[in-house]
């Protein structure tokens, strides 16, 4: 496998990408580059961790910010229990540890937010730790060169691959070595249409050998998505409008969102308009007309939304309207929302937007 190595490292150091991230050992850039790109594509990740690193340059800059804060400047990026899960870790290095990030692996491991991948990345780029990461990029650069058809999803397929990446693993300098495998997949062994008419591996490549590339690495089942329906009340007079936020253990946790039904079904335009819960913000109901929305759907690893907005533009809003929280119009770019209900509200709130 030496051959393998060498090839990988040259290619590496001809192709890397100039990332922020890779000009320092420090743990708290590397961990925060490392959470903001999980489920994130570089090209998108780079302005969030840069923007991030402004406002939170250090560990306990992050550990006092408040949520709002924190999940606004997180906002677009998604799955926001890396937000979350980050600022709990702040907390505890702040505290416990007096800001400084512990360097081996099994404390790095028992954190809020870090799995096996994401500690040996920090141990190995940070302290030069002999650990070696298996993320997506990792299972598909192996199980094509050394066809390995152990579904990548099991947990039998899971030790296997770990394994193999422990022997092949530099332990001279494994930062280089775990950065070089992840960014070939990254550039050259890509899910679709890899690079093998450039690649500097294809002589030895058993994947391309005998014409698997597509099918390499397996995975013993698909992801089911569960549908849920969103119906969102705009409830709003000249100057204000009703936004509540989010609790409990769902998605969106600490962000904001416009009053909520959900419903186990699609709802008509009909059936809409005669719920109750149209009527929760309405002084004079003659005075409004709803506007209901198009659909919009958004998609989550395991779920489906699809959302509609019904918009009630009242001469006054009522003084009692329950769980919700009153602002201006022009302070609602100020909260974080959805994806989802940012893109509405970009449409359907231009003054405020900004």
């Amino acid at each position: 496998m030496e051959y393998f190595k060498e090839a990988l490292y040259q290619w590496y150091h001809c192709h890397k990408r100039d990332l922020p991230w890779r000009s320092t050992r420090d743990p708290y850039l590397i961990w925060v580059s490392e959470i903001i790109l999980q489920q994130t594509r570089v090209d998108q990740g780079l302005p969030y961790y840069e923007r991030f690193i402004r406002q939170f340059p250090d560990v306990h800059v992050l550990s006092q910010a408040s949520d709002d804060h924190l999940m606004k400047q997180w906002e677009g990026l998604g799955y926001y229990s890396r937000a979350r899960h980050l600022h709990a870790t702040a907390k505890i290095i702040s505290e416990r540890y007096q800001g400084k990030f512990p360097s081996d692996y099994a404390t790095v491991r028992s954190l809020k937010g870090i799995g096996d991948y994401t500690a040996a990345a920090i141990v190995s780029i940070a302290f030069g730790a002999p650990c070696a990461v298996v993320d997506g990029n990792v299972y598909r650069v192996l199980s094509r060169f050394l066809g390995i058809k152990d579904p990548i999803d099991t947990p039998g397929g899971k030790k296997r691959f770990q394994q193999v990446a422990e022997e092949l693993l530099d332990r001279n300098n494994p930062g280089m070595h775990n950065q070089a495998l992840m960014e070939f997949g990254a550039l050259c062994c890509t899910p679709r249409n890899p690079g093998c008419q450039t690649c500097p591996l294809v002589s030895g490549c058993y994947a391309f050998q005998h014409k698997l590339k597509e099918t390499l690495p397996v995975k013993s089942k698909r992801i089911q998505r569960k549908i849920r329906y969103f119906y969102f009340l705009v409830a709003e007079d000249k100057e204000q409008v009703i936004i509540e936020k989010r609790t409990g253990s769902d998605i969106w946790k600490h962000l904001y969102q416009f009053p909520l039904l959900e419903q186990d079904y699609p709802a008509d335009e009909q059936l809409l308009l005669s719920m109750p819960f149209l009527n929760r913000s309405t002084v004079n109901h003659e005075d409004t007309l709803p506007e209901i929305s198009r659909e919009y759907i958004h998609q989550l690893t395991h779920q489906e939304i699809r959302a509609r907005f019904i918009r009630v533009k009242h001469r006054r809003l009522a003084d009692n309207f329950p769980d919700g929280i009153r602002i201006n119009k022009a302070e609602i770019h100020t909260f974080a929302f959805p994806v989802l209900i940012r893109n509405y509200i970009q449409k359907n709130f231009p003054g405020e937007h900004r």
